[in-house]
């Protein structure tokens, strides 16, 4: 599946497309460059799925939790500065992992060894026009 976001302005209606389009999966790994917009894109979904909480990246936390429209979490990671994957097990991982809610990853290339089987894989890239195209 591809959805192409023109700029900012239409990102919830990425974000809305994106949704309508994740099946059954819990997991979802987002890869892209640094700037390619992974945190802004993570945060319009949210935004699309009721969390009325301020949305941000973990990079220090390594995993923020929201609570969307239905009283659901969601759990928002960014693995950027993880440099062992016992860091990953020691702030309980597989917990959020088999829970069942919705896992968002932000540079899951640091703990590929680790991801679900069935994660989906989400590419963000960056066009010459500055536009994004979301692969998956």
């Amino acid at each position: 599946m591809k959805i192409e976001i023109k700029d900012l302005d239409h990102i919830n209606e990425a974000a809305k497309e994106f949704i309508k389009n994740m099946g059954k999966g819990n997991v979802f790994a987002f890869y892209g460059k640094m700037g390619a917009g992974k945190t802004t894109f993570i945060k319009a979904v949210c935004e699309e799925l009721g969390v009325e909480d301020v949305i941000t990246s973990p990079t220090f936390a390594i995993v923020n939790e929201y609570t969307d429209g239905q009283g659901d979490p969601i759990y928002h990671f960014d693995f950027y500065r993880i440099k062992k994957l016992d860091e990953v097990f020691d702030m309980g991982y597989e917990d959020y992992i088999d829970s069942g809610h919705l896992c968002l990853m932000e540079w899951p290339e640091l703990i590929e060894d680790i991801l679900p089987d069935d994660a989906t894989k989400v590419t963000i890239k960056v066009n010459e026009d500055g536009s994004r195209t979301l692969e998956f």
